[in-house]
């Protein structure tokens, strides 16, 4: 038989479970209004870089985290070249990681892609986090465009109940679901607006690419105090190529060898083809010695590459740079940029006018006309 003091206790419990029930529920409300002012905020990004910013900093914060790392499959360096482009120095971010292969991903999340919640071990995580992660709980989330892995979004917490295998998920999985699509618009608009921005034929920035990053690099090294350097190079005799052994060789000639200078160069370094067999190169932080170095390592490996022509045989290519440096275009300069690419570019007609192959450098504290005064125009073309 019930008696009232049963009923109380039960109604007590009840009034505790209701209490539960709405604490909970207003907590999830709370979470889901992070969540949704997050997602339209990602939604909203306007370029890559600060979309990857957003997630590595911003979640950070909105959801109480003492961790998140991103990794992305990049197989052809495509994302950290943009990254790179819009001023991010990505071996800062302790917490973005590249891959070029998925097997690892692979392994974590199997064949269902389902996000990998439990404790923190190191040997199988540590990849996934900066090198002094000390997270208890972590939670691995996939990142999934058509089926395919692009990579993971990384959580982790110092609270070990935060992330227990078994809990759900479906937070998490929009989650992820929201940041790849997020990361695949962005990588997208990038493509597009570098179609306009890239030389069809050798794969490298134009000139108008070239130009507009010529801008934004002087100001950067205005405000750092950093050093930046400018290359100019011209492949020697190209049109005698081309007479001799046609445009599509000519082309070739053209394609290989931008591919020849963009693997001497640094990761953030900005190379333009500058027009005809013309190219030009921006050497973030590097002082004229150091560019000078880069140069003639440039002008050997091109001097000793044998390019095919089409009857089978081989001909020799070689390349003659110019180089100047920011320090020597400030004093007494309205248009630094221009001078910079000017000094390069007259240092580029001394190296053809001493007998090409070779690398000269811009003498610093003379204007371009005064050095150029200095040899005799060539009557050779090229």
């Amino acid at each position: 038989m019930t008696t009232d003091s049963d009923l109380y206790r039960e109604n007590q419990l009840l009034r505790r479970k209701l209490r539960a029930f709405l604490t909970q529920a207003r907590e999830n409300e709370q979470k889901m209004r992070r969540f949704h002012e997050q997602e339209l905020r990602l939604i909203s990004t306007p370029s890559l870089s600060e979309l990857v910013q957003r997630v590595l900093y911003n979640y950070r914060t909105a959801f109480t985290l003492d961790v998140v790392g991103l990794t992305l499959h990049d197989p052809g360096y495509e994302i950290q070249r943009i990254l790179e482009d819009e001023g991010v120095r990505v071996v800062e971010f302790t917490s973005l990681h590249f891959i070029a292969e998925t097997d690892e991903l692979d392994t974590l999340f199997g064949v269902s892609l389902e996000p990998q919640l439990g404790g923190f071990r190191p040997q199988e995580h540590d990849a996934l986090f900066p090198g002094d992660c000390r997270a208890q709980s972590i939670a691995l989330l996939p990142l999934v465009r058509y089926g395919e892995l692009i990579g993971s979004l990384n959580l982790g917490s110092n609270d070990p109940e935060r992330f227990v295998a078994g809990s759900a998920t479906d937070f998490l999985q929009r989650l992820a679901t929201i940041v790849a699509i997020c990361l695949e618009n962005a990588t997208n608009h990038e493509r597009i607006k570098r179609i306009g921005l890239t030389d069809s034929l050798t794969g490298v920035n134009n000139r108008r690419f070239f130009d507009q990053r010529l801008g934004e690099e002087v100001a950067r090294a205005q405000r750092s105090g950093e050093p930046l350097a400018c290359l100019f190079l011209d492949i020697d005799h190209f049109k005698r190529i081309n007479d001799r052994h046609g445009h599509r060789v000519g082309d070739r000639v053209l394609s290989e060898v931008a591919g020849m200078i963009r693997e001497q160069l640094r990761s953030t370094d900005v190379l333009g083809r500058y027009g005809g067999e013309e190219f030009s190169a921006l050497l973030v932080n590097a002082r004229k010695e150091k560019a000078l170095e880069i140069a003639e390592r440039i002008r050997g490996v091109i001097e000793a590459k044998h390019f095919e022509r089409e009857d089978g045989g081989w001909l020799s290519v070689t390349i003659s740079i110019g180089v100047s440096s920011l320090p020597a275009t400030i004093e007494g300069n309205g248009n630094i940029a221009e001078e910079l690419v000017d000094r390069a570019d007259q240092a580029l007609y001394l190296a053809k006018n001493a007998g090409r192959n070779r690398v000269i450098p811009a003498e610093e504290g003379r204007p371009p006309s005064a050095q150029v005064t200095e040899l005799k125009p060539s009557t050779q073309a090229g």
